[in-house]
């Protein structure tokens, strides 16, 4: 995130429960990491790349996430890539496709 150009900073907490609770992670999205980025909620391994184009666009919505941990994911690279969708979440909880990335 830093290589992107994102100012980070960590805080390691015994659970991000109660902060995907406050910032509207719905619970079927949830994954291993929980980042609040210019207002969104940003959960799991989600590319850099749609975090800025997110951003940039001012897309309406809570935030992205990228449930479970896909092979190939940023954070999650090996010697294969599964196929993976970006999710783009409103307040109520709805989902639509924000990128999808093919298997490698």
């Amino acid at each position: 995130m830093r290589s992107a150009g994102f100012d980070v900073s960590f805080q390691d907490v015994s659970s991000t429960a109660p902060y995907r609770q406050k910032y509207g992670v719905p619970e079927n999205l949830q994954s291993c990491h929980t980042a609040i980025v210019n207002g969104y909620s940003i959960e799991g391994h989600v590319p850099a790349a749609d975090i800025q184009r997110l951003i940039k666009s001012a897309a309406k919505g809570k935030g992205l996430a990228v449930p479970g941990m896909p092979a190939g994911s940023p954070g999650m690279e090996g010697p294969r890539s599964d196929a993976y969708s970006v999710l783009l979440f409103q307040p109520d909880g709805k989902t639509s496709v924000f990128r999808s990335y093919p298997a490698k």
